[in-house]
């Protein structure tokens, strides 16, 4: 029986399957060894040295979190608070109006593990796996305003257009599942301050693009073929295309494009076998979805995803980042983050715990950070609706597993909180030792683009040891 689609023009044929899957596959492609004409750009590859860590989960706390309201506590600030606050030569944020007043965290603190990590109080769950954890205090970045500081923390250039750190690792390492794309991001429904450059290729293939699963509904747009298309009418129907495709690409062999969209096809087929099943989070043990905060009206939403990063991980994906936000608290800072660590402890503390149980943790990198921390001072506003505001110059991130020093604080801020003053480095240095632990050498991961080779610091820098195990 033929199929019903034999008759579609090239034209109609493109336009039928560039409006589906096959669009989003193409921005994560995985070329099919198979074809003789592909370079295979996500086919496994060896890093520059032995590595520490073969993926990475990136858990994204979008709007700067106050690392003194979470990990950094500051005595000090009890005995300045509402005293005034004097700005000179403070970066200002575009928030930033009249006096200016210390602030007092709202938020007791307390040392966990043999390590004697300090949390916040309403950190109830991260706290039990304080001992895997290591605290860096030491991280500046330039930016002040939300959309330039995230694209500097996720892509090394505050104005955007250049290639994530996912991007970078799966053009350097490829991925192992040549199913599913290797850069998998887990935004919110409304996306990051950026939009989806926060995640992009930039200068890079389209292959290497970071592919969004939505968090409602279908992951994928049209993931499903239409009813009454069964796989062999999209079989036939793709391998028409191709043949189509290959032609026009022997009389035309300088369009890589072509390739890549032809790859691309393949790719979305499947896809619509491997990624209902790696979403599918119902055959998970009950206990197992209880502890992650499933089906919790606060940990839910975010539960499902630190889950289904484990999954993802487990499947062979290199890269996966998940978002939470937003941290942007310039008042009622107790209320705001209060709530906010409340929908990301318990599932946090669950992945840790399933990625030790599982053995993966040794070989998988956790990274915990925002794109900047916040100011011990603040506006006073409304009473006792105290807050924060931006902070380039402090943060406290914290790293689990993949060859990072557990159990320990890297760094310092000052007394009140507001500049690291220990173990300082630039964020350039921080991306330079994430790329390190994964095997590879942002010296020689370089791309050749608008007369130059570029690479993920901008122009160099130098691994943090201090964080490496």
């Amino acid at each position: 029986m033929s199929s019903p689609l034999a008759s579609l023009s090239r034209r109609e044929a493109l336009y039928g399957l560039g409006t589906t899957l096959g669009s989003v596959a193409l921005t994560s492609l995985l070329a099919d060894d198979s074809n003789p004409q592909s370079s295979a750009p996500l086919t496994p590859k060896s890093g520059h040295h032995p590595a520490r860590a073969k993926r990475c989960i990136f858990l994204m706390m979008e709007g700067g979190p106050s690392h003194i309201d979470t990990f950094d506590p500051k005595p000090t600030l009890e005995k300045l608070h509402l005293k005034e606050f004097t700005s000179e030569g403070k970066q200002k944020s575009a928030m930033e109006s009249g006096k200016r007043y210390y602030v007092q965290s709202p938020f007791k603190f307390h040392q966990h593990g043999q390590s004697g990590a300090w949390m916040s109080e309403p950190w109830q769950h991260l706290s039990s796996v304080a001992d895997d954890l290591c605290f860096y205090r030491g991280c500046q970045v330039d930016s002040v305003n939300h959309p330039t500081a995230m694209y500097q923390m996720n892509c090394g250039n505050r104005f955007g257009g250049d290639p994530a750190l996912g991007a970078w690792t799966t053009y350097g390492l490829g991925s192992v599942n040549q199913d599913l794309p290797g850069f998998i991001v887990l935004p919110e429904i409304s996306y990051p301050q950026g939009g989806s450059a926060n995640w992009s290729n930039g200068y890079l293939p389209a292959y290497f693009q970071g592919t969004t699963l939505r968090p409602k509904g279908s992951p994928i747009l049209d993931l499903q073929p239409p009813k009454g298309v069964t796989p062999e009418i999209q079989r036939a129907n793709l391998d028409l295309l191709a043949q189509l495709n290959q032609n026009h690409h022997q009389q035309h062999p300088q369009h890589d494009e072509l390739l890549a969209r032809m790859n691309s096809y393949e790719l979305a087929f499947r896809m619509q076998m491997q990624v209902p099943e790696a979403m599918n989070l119902d055959h998970e043990p009950a206990a197992l979805k209880a502890s992650y905060g499933i089906d919790q009206p606060h940990t839910d939403a975010f539960g499902r995803k630190c889950l289904l990063a484990r999954k993802l991980i487990e499947q062979g994906v290199r890269f996966v980042q998940l978002y939470a936000g937003t941290w942007d608290s310039h008042d009622y800072i107790e209320r705001a983050h209060g709530n906010l660590i409340r929908q990301v402890d318990q599932p946090i503390a669950a992945l840790i715990k399933d990625l030790k149980q599982r053995g993966l943790l040794d070989d998988t990198l956790v990274v915990w950070c925002g794109e900047f921390g916040r100011t011990p001072d603040n506006g006073v506003r409304g009473g006792t609706a105290y807050g924060r505001d931006h902070n380039p110059k402090a943060m406290t991130i914290w790293f689990a597993g993949g060859g990072v020093k557990a159990g320990h604080t890297i760094g310092l801020t000052d007394d009140t909180g507001a500049e690291a003053v220990e173990c300082v480095h630039h964020v350039r240095d921080l991306h330079i030792t994430l790329l390190h632990l994964l095997g590879l050498d942002d010296n020689k991961l370089t791309f050749y683009h608008g007369g130059r080779y570029k690479q993920l610091s901008q122009f160099g820098g130098q691994v943090i040891t201090d964080l490496l195990a």
